[in-house]
């Protein structure tokens, strides 16, 4: 093993210890992969809000096969049993787009995570806080309000989320679908975070997948997901996700201070770089950077206020792979 290889995986487990896994692509090839802290490829981890890109993604797949016409139609033309409350008109006129921009408004100051994972239907009680006062179109990141995709997506499909991904993005790619898991407390959610075997797709008491965290992948599932969108869509052949897709995805459609956001995906470091990343919770990532033709999975364990992961990627994974290569 190269000297710059022990020197990196030395800082991995000196300063990054909560870190399970890192995959690195280059050129479509495998160029890395490390496991840390007793971890090895087939151990999933949650990916925490890396499942919202995830969720981005089946919405362009279910957008590619018809399922939804276009990202503009009103949220609530999923939901034609739902009651909209008297007197409220915002929610009447929110889009997919403004979900998947986080430019939907709510009635909530700070998330009410307890309220909506202890209710029996997650989607409609999202749909519950969605609207109000609040202007359409401001940046609002929202991790329950993302769970009205995963009621769009059952909705418009007919189909389960997990059933609908792993027929037309998991088992494509390889990946071994994960099963439904169920949390149905506080307790239950942290017993999750801290479970070093955790396994599965997290789902409500009516079976409906969450769509802002739950998912659980191994590091190599999460590097073929940054690959395929590296590769316009195409995977051994066969066009899963069309490159129209990916290309407004992954460009600014909204800002976070500093940060500009896509569909679920964050667009990250220099503009001609053509760099994005799914993050989440822990230090999970998927960087992708068009320029370097390179992918870069980092599945983390959780803890609060990991390190900068984009930093350690830019720093000390790209260069080290784009001199050897």
């Amino acid at each position: 093993m190269n000297v710059g290889i022990t020197d990196f995986e030395s800082i991995i487990k000196a300063g990054y210890a909560n870190i399970a896994g890192i995959v690195v692509m280059q050129a479509g090839e495998k160029v890395y992969e490390g496991y840390f802290d007793g971890h090895t490829a087939e151990d999933t981890i949650h990916i925490a809000s890396v499942t919202k890109s995830i969720v981005s993604t089946l919405i362009g797949i279910a957008k590619d096969k018809g399922y939804i016409e276009s990202i503009d139609q009103k949220v609530l033309e999923f939901f034609p049993d739902y009651k909209i409350k008297r007197g409220e008109k915002t929610i009447q006129h929110v889009t997919i787009k403004h979900m998947l921009t986080m430019t939907a408004p709510y009635k909530y100051k700070s998330e009410p995570y307890t309220k909506v994972y202890t209710s029996e239907d997650w989607t409609k009680a999202a749909l519950d806080f969605l609207g109000g006062k609040r202007a359409i179109g401001v940046f609002k990141y929202s991790t329950i309000g993302i769970q009205i995709l995963s009621g769009i997506l059952t909705n418009a499909t007919g189909q389960p989320v997990l059933d609908f991904a792993t027929e037309n993005l998991f088992k494509p790619l390889g990946i071994k679908a994960p099963h439904n898991t169920n949390v149905n407390c506080k307790e239950e959610y942290f017993a999750l975070l801290k479970d070093r075997h955790v396994q599965g797709w997290v789902v409500d008491p009516k079976g409906t997948n969450t769509a802002g965290w739950g998912l659980t992948l191994t590091p190599r599932d999460m590097a073929k997901i940054g690959q395929l969108y590296l590769s316009a869509g195409n995977w051994n052949g066969k066009k899963l996700l069309s490159s129209q897709w990916i290309k407004d995805s992954i460009q600014e459609n909204s800002r976070w201070g500093e940060l500009p956001y896509g569909y679920l995906w964050w667009i990250v470091g220099n503009k001609e770089d053509g760099c994005y990343a799914a993050l989440g919770d822990g230090g999970n990532v998927i960087f992708v950077s068009t320029k370097q033709n390179m992918v870069v999975a980092i599945a983390s364990r959780f803890m609060p206020r990991a390190k900068n992961r984009i930093e350690l990627i830019e720093k000390h994974i790209v260069p080290l792979f784009i001199d050897n290569h």
